[in-house]
């Protein structure tokens, strides 16, 4: 028998699929710049590059944008989160990630499901989603946080190169982080912003100046 906590699992699984039309493969979140310098190389230096993002920079801060979006009450509250997440972004290219993704993720996910999202930033839209769809909040933070580890993790393998299996490996040791940032961030308190991966945004900013480029950030 399926049980309702069954389909919200499945509908997390869909919704973070690479297979779901956001397009989360063409961008590295800056990890093409690093590893074009050289300072990128290995499965332990990925490892320790996500840590950071994920604890200290753009995914601790995209947890708490979409804890309080899930914590909302009004459009006009949700307006207000949105237009904190696109002033802080650090550059032009994670502005354009964030805003390009939650587009795509809005368009597919108000046909499927019915409800009414548009054009907001991605961990913005992600959390009024679950919020409106009645998804579990922890459980949707993690699966997010998660999400934001493996694109990191495909990116590096794509563009080190990584072998799969050293890969994998990464994102799984990142598992535990993504469990306690999420848990971490379920108040919703935009007052706790905060970003110190200062070479990660230095990474985004210069990406737009290589040379050759495989992905979009």
């Amino acid at each position: 028998m399926v049980t309702a906590t069954d389909t919200n699992l499945l509908t997390l699984a869909q919704w973070f699929s690479p297979a779901y039309p956001v397009g989360a493969f063409a961008y590295s979140h800056g990890l093409e710049s690093v590893i074009e310098a050289g300072e990128l190389i290995s499965a332990r230096d990925l490892d320790h590059w996500a840590r950071i993002l994920i604890d200290h920079g753009s995914g601790r801060s995209d947890a708490l944008f979409l804890s309080a979006a899930y914590l909302a009450g009004t459009p006009e509250d949700i307006a207000e989160i949105d237009a904190t997440a696109r002033a802080f972004a650090p550059s032009r290219e994670r502005l354009m990630e964030t805003e390009l993704m939650g587009a795509a993720f809005c368009r597919t996910t108000a046909a499927l499901h019915g409800v009414a999202l548009v054009d907001l930033t991605y961990p913005v839209a992600v959390g009024r989603a679950a919020r409106l769809c009645d998804l579990p909040q922890e459980t949707v933070a993690t699966w997010f946080l998660h999400a934001f580890a493996a694109n990191l993790v495909s990116a590096a393998i794509r563009a080190v190169p990584l072998g799969q299996t050293e890969g994998q490996g990464v994102l799984a040791s990142l598992a535990p982080l993504c469990v306690a940032v999420a848990r971490e961030t379920l108040n919703g308190d935009l007052d706790a912003l905060s970003g110190t991966a200062l070479a990660a945004d230095i990474a985004s900013m210069t990406h737009e100046t290589l040379y050759s480029r495989s992905f979009r950030t």
